[in-house]
């Protein structure tokens, strides 16, 4: 098994509050060795909850020289792609090479891709077209595109993005599948099983030589994990389920088999067959007594990851 890199999702006063106390956080979570931060991506989620990930991952690489910043998963059908690109464009430029940028179509509330003007319907179509003009518009040079959702003519953001924004592609559907083998850079999984994982990863491999790229070119494929640690396995399974039952609005027994929880023994444990199966990157959201415990408990599934390895 290859060193996997673990990261973790920000914690809460990384992101608000007095801008000393908000380094502090960071200098926290990069010195206790994990390899990046992460914010996900809401317009108006259910109840109006939401956090611009690109805004966010801007704040976050200017509390930080070094840490990297991973947007998972940012909801790409909701904007427009030329905007997008000139935001990867400005963060590069100010943190080159600590960038990456995940992808999803979301879906979950309709109705928030219905307050933003966008019919939920076309989200995968949008996302495709974004994904090829993001890819175009990326190198600097002048693109047109005409496609069902968009139509470009002589589209250019420069200067060129250098270096290039990773794409992960979020997802678990075959559509997610096709989308990262054609666009990505890898995959980020969600809910899905080590099986599944390694047979999706194969899938990806397959569909992106068929389409004249190396598979070695999308292999930096990740998994996107929430996970529950407490004094008890009880402790830490009502930690993590009441926090995700409070964002998807459903039972935790629709996530259970894919959440793990208990000590950071039993998170490493439950991870190591992803990791096996290929597996390159955690990203984890864990949920804990507070911020210093979640960093701390991250950093050890991480630890035990490296020593299994």
């Amino acid at each position: 098994m290859s060193r996997v890199k673990v990261g973790m999702r920000a914690p809460a006063q990384s992101l608000i509050g007095p801008v000393a106390d908000r380094r502090a956080a960071l200098a926290a979570l990069a010195d206790a060795g994990l390899d990046h931060v992460g914010v996900s991506d809401h317009v108006s989620f259910f109840v109006g909850a939401g956090f611009d990930g690109l805004i966010q991952a801007a704040q976050l690489t200017t509390l930080h020289d070094t840490l990297p910043v991973m947007v998972a998963v940012y909801l790409l059908p909701l904007r427009h792609p030329t905007t997008v690109a000139r935001q990867l464009q400005c963060i590069s430029a100010g943190a080159p090479g600590r960038l990456v940028f995940g992808i999803g179509v979301g879906g979950e509330d309709p109705h928030e891709y219905e307050v933003c003007g966008i019919d939920p319907r076309t989200r995968g179509a949008r996302a495709n077209e974004s994904l090829e003009i993001l890819r175009g518009l990326m190198t600097g040079e002048p693109i047109d595109f005409e496609g069902v959702h968009y139509s470009l003519s002589a589209a250019q953001i420069a200067p060129a993005v250098e270096p290039a924004v990773p794409i992960l592609v979020g997802g678990r559907s075959a559509a997610a599948v096709r989308r990262t083998a054609r666009f990505g850079d890898g995959y980020l999984g969600v809910w899905i099983s080590p099986g599944r994982f390694a047979a999706i990863a194969a899938e990806i491999a397959e569909q992106a030589e068929g389409l004249g790229r190396r598979p070695s070119d999308v292999c930096d494929h990740g998994m996107y994990v929430w996970c529950g640690f407490g004094d008890t396995r009880e402790q830490a399974r009502q930690r993590v389920s009441e926090g995700m039952q409070d964002i998807y609005r459903i039972g935790f027994e629709n996530f259970e088999r894919y959440t793990p929880y208990g000590s950071p023994e039993e998170v490493a444990e439950f991870l190591a067959p992803y990791a096996e199966a290929g597996c390159r990157n955690f990203h984890l959201v864990p949920v804990a007594g507070n911020d210093t415990e979640a960093v701390e408990q991250a950093a050890e599934v991480k630890r035990l990851l490296a020593s299994n390895g």
